[in-house]
């Protein structure tokens, strides 16, 4: 688990940046303060005219971002406006840099943009140009040598006349996913840009692009990124071999085949990212050994053959190593100890065994190791918690055993050790570590502690995650309002005894609250209304002793509320406030001692589980999407841990209380429920016809009450029911099939 924008996607995403910029920045940076020139009046009137075109708008995705065209002003010299180029001697404006503008609107052929003809440098990156199409105006341009349109939302076909732009030195039109470049434009465009040195097409759908295309790039590219663009079929080889490549990213092309050569290879590429291809990379020739200049090289999820791991061991020049996800097995080579330069090393998702070797206290920069998800064992070696630029450490799901090492540095900001058989008490160290953004500790078994009021000295957690250990004590009460920034606190199935905090403050960014399977007492605290983002509440398993918490349901975002098997009491009621629990999913409050009649006011107020939704994706934390939230309950008669959680999920479980009188009508109004447990009470009269209304329901349970009169014939239209239990009860007929 890592951040939501991983490591490699980051250094890929800013080097084109890097370059583009380093390329252009001396004449987007002139002091105009120095020039004696006035632009032309109808220039100035071109670029105000274009300034009215769109709005300013502000962007959680690009929060630094500066509205440059504010500081254009009519009756002043456009030379001098925020982001305008002019030429010294003639005052014609030749470049343009409004990346992370703020700019919002559609970008019109009509606009006066066009009129600029002397434009020879133009960056409109990082806007929001509302699905625009890409002009064929552009084509106009024919002085341009650096377009720069990437993450600017424009949408539709490149347009035929991009290629018409026989000058350029750069185009990146990357981050626009719903642009799409046909064959024929594609062939063109590369056929005519001979001067060209950097392309960035990544995001660009080119599916319908043949890869063979790729064999007429001019000899002069220095990069190339085609990071996702849906490539399918053979790349030729010759792009490996382009004489001043410097760097080659083709990574989230799954249908990419081909192979990379086994010699002449470019002696100047630093970055190569093959990633999620099917290229093959063929161990058993040298040929990786011949890349010495090799910085970078990211290889996830490839083709690779071969099992001489021990060649990568030759490219001494690497910072980054990432070789995740292929399967490999054995030991880790030695000659790994080779990469001193080495700042990221992902060897997760493999299989491989023994322990972590000694070599790796040489590698004294190394930044970010993850060896998560493979075979490894015995005790983590004290000289990883020694390592002193040591910021994210991954070593989750493997089978180490022992205790966890005391750090001897205070850089960590991201520890994940879960899955393992660690045991004894958690360092005092961790509390040290004042960077800190992710604890994650679960499912160790063993792991013996009192969770001490120190832990919220670590003002920076978003994740701290501790569940499925022999934790004991109780939980501190500074755990409610330690963090702003806290987003998923998991404590569940440990041993923790006292009350739930109830110090939760206002301003709360808790999504994900998990203290399910403990031995926690006493009432549910009203502080948790103040976390207003909270999405997963689970209490369940636990000997709280109140009445049904209604004030939960001021709760706007929440989804899923789990109560189960506590000591609640007492009748349930209608709703307290507008839109109470509107947006429940999940509803377990099964094995409480709730009584009275089911508030036929509640199962209209349940908008969430009304709707139908077809989303297949898992449900996360907004603030850190790398959390999948997980939960354990009764699905189909069977009790199942559900690791990750559809966002489609509907269940509303009632069962094993003390309910009473008939089921309302209204329950038929819950159309997007899969399962409905209401078993176990004492509901009587009859079954609600309208229950036919529920068509997506997989499993019914009114099992163990006191109904009465005929089975609904109308039960045969929930064509997705596969689990129907109407035993105990003293109702009449045929059991629909």
């Amino acid at each position: 688990m890592k951040f939501s924008l991983s490591l490699s996607q980051f250094l890929c995403s800013i080097l084109f940046l890097f370059h583009f910029h380093t390329t252009i920045s001396s004449s987007f940076s002139l002091n105009h303060s120095s020039s004696n020139h006035l632009c032309a009046h109808h220039q100035s009137l071109s670029l105000l005219q274009f300034k009215q075109s769109f709005s300013i708008k502000s962007s959680a995705y690009w929060e630094d971002c500066q509205p440059k065209t504010e500081s254009w002003k009519d009756g002043t010299d456009c030379c001098l406006w925020d982001g305008v180029t002019c030429d010294m001697k003639t005052g014609q404006v030749t470049g343009l840099n409004l990346s992370c503008s703020m700019l919002y609107g559609t970008l019109h052929s009509n606009n006066s943009l066009f009129s600029l003809h002397h434009l020879q440098k133009l960056d409109l990156s990082f806007n929001d140009f509302n699905s625009s199409h890409i002009s064929s105006r552009f084509g106009q341009f024919s002085n341009l040598t650096h377009l720069n349109l990437n993450y600017s939302n424009f949408a539709g076909q490149v347009p035929l006349e991009v290629s018409r732009l026989s000058k350029l030195i750069s185009l990146n039109l990357s981050g626009n996913n719903h642009l799409s470049v046909e064959p024929v434009s594609f062939d063109k465009l590369v056929r005519n840009l001979t001067k060209l040195r950097d392309l960035d097409l990544s995001s660009v759908n080119m599916s319908l692009v043949a890869p063979n295309s790729l064999t007429n790039l001019s000899s002069s590219l220095s990069s190339l990124y085609l990071w996702g663009c849906g490539l399918q079929g053979k790349i030729p080889g010759n792009i490996f071999l382009l004489p001043n490549l410097e760097l080659l990213i083709l990574r989230d092309n799954e249908g990419l085949t081909g192979s990379f050569p086994s010699s002449n290879v470019s002696n100047v590429l630093w970055l190569l990212d093959l990633s999620d291809t099917r290229i093959s990379i063929y161990l058993e020739n040298d040929s990786i050994s011949n890349l010495k200049s090799l910085e970078y090289m990211l290889l996830s999820n490839c083709n690779i053959v071969g099992s001489k791991l021990a060649l990568f061991g030759n490219l001494t020049r690497l910072f980054q190593l990432d070789l995740t996800n292929n399967n490999f097995s054995r030991q880790i080579p030695s000659s790994f100890g080779n990469l001193v330069q080495l700042r990221y090393l992902d060897l997760s998702s493999n299989n491989f065994m023994g322990q972590i070797p000694d070599f790796f206290a040489n590698l004294t920069l190394l930044a970010d190791l993850d060896l998560s998800n493979n075979q490894l064992n015995g005790t983590i070696p004290s000289f990883l918690f020694a390592l002193p630029s040591l910021w994210n450490l991954d070593l989750h799901n493997n089978q180490f055993i022992g205790n966890i090492g005391e750090f001897q540095h205070n850089s960590l900001q991201y520890l994940d050790l879960s899955k393992n058989s660690l045991h004894g008490p958690i360092p005092s160290s961790i509390f040290n570590q004042e960077n800190l953004v992710v604890l994650i500790l679960a499912s160790n078994s063993n792991l013996t502690w009192e969770v001490p009021s120190s832990i919220c000295k670590l003002k920076f957690l978003r994740v701290l995650d501790l569940s499925n250990n022999d934790l004991s004590g109780s939980a501190p009460q500074c755990l409610g309002n330690f963090s702003n920034r806290l987003s998923i606190l998991d404590l569940g199935m440990n041993n923790l005894r006292g009350t739930i905090p109830s110090t939760f403050s206002e301003g709360s960014n808790l999504e994900y609250l998990n203290l399910n399977g403990n031995e926690l007492e006493g009432k549910i605290p009203m502080s948790i209304v103040k976390c207003t983002m909270l999405k997963f509440l689970n209490l369940g398993n636990n000997k709280i002793e109140d009445t049904f918490p209604y004030f939960l349901g001021m709760l706007p975002e929440l989804k899923i509320l789990v109560l189960k098997s506590n000591k609640l009491q007492g009748f349930m009621k209608g709703p307290t406030t507008f839109n109470s629990f509107s947006a429940l999913r999940i509803l377990d409050i099964s094995g409480n001692n709730l009584s009275g009649s089911l508030p036929e006011e509640f199962f209209n107020s349940l908008e969430g589980m009304m709707t139908v939704d077809q989303d297949m994706i898992y449900m996360t934390a907004r603030t850190y999407s790398g959390y999948t939230y997980s939960i354990k309950m009764t699905w189909k008669g069977l009790e199942i841990e559900f690791v990750k959680i559809r966002s489609f999920f509907r269940l509303f479980d009632l069962s094993n209380n003390s309910f009473t009188g008939e089921i309302p009508e209204l329950i038929g109004k819950l159309e997007g429920l899969q399962q409905l447990n209401l078993s176990h009470n004492s509901l009587t009269g009859h079954i609600q016809s309208s229950l036919r209304f529920l068509t997506n329901l997989e499993s019914l349970d009114m099992s163990s009450n006191m109904l009465t009169g005929r089975i609904p014939v109308q039960l045969t239209d929930l064509t997705f029911l596969a689990i129907l239990n109407l035993s105990q009860n003293k109702l009449e007929g045929p059991i629909p099939c």
